[in-house]
């Protein structure tokens, strides 16, 4: 069993896309993911640790209690695949595929055409990049059953 981590974006439907096909393809691999509700992850520091009236703390808080789940999957990870979508700027998603690279993992970055030079550093520390989810699937796939 595969342990693969989904990090970046969650305004589109990748996750899903990608779950659908690894269970269509019947591959022995376990997703993980950050916590994908916005309102969630960036109110969990005011909710558990109390209110705070400056943003930068209250973001400071979240961050760093998103971090605790974020570290450990990422760390279990044996694949990690981060998407960069084209709407927002992805800080959190760049951090991700730092840290997974620092850490030895396999990373498949995931993105648009028009992201490529932006993105030519995370590219390059990445093992495989793809367009689309079915593109990432379909490389999961390959590399669990050489087929």
């Amino acid at each position: 069993m595969w342990k693969v981590y989904l990090s970046g974006e969650i305004h589109t439907d990748w996750r899903e896309r990608i779950s659908a096909g690894i269970k269509a393809k019947n591959l022995p691999i376990e997703i993980s993911a950050p916590v994908t509700n916005h309102e969630a992850s960036d109110d969990c520091g005011d909710l558990i640790l109390g209110k705070e009236e400056q943003p930068f703390w209250k973001d400071n808080k979240a961050a760093k209690i998103n971090a605790i789940r974020i570290r450990k999957l990422i760390a279990d990870a044996d694949v990690v695949v981060v998407r960069f979508g084209d709407k927002y700027r992805q800080w959190n998603a760049a951090f991700d595929a730092g840290y997974a690279s620092a850490l030895g993992k396999s990373i498949i970055t995931l993105h648009d055409e028009a992201l490529i030079h932006p993105l030519k550093e995370v590219n390059a520390a990445a093992l495989a990049s793809a367009e689309t989810p079915e593109q990432v699937v379909e490389i999961l796939a390959y590399t669990l059953t050489a087929e």
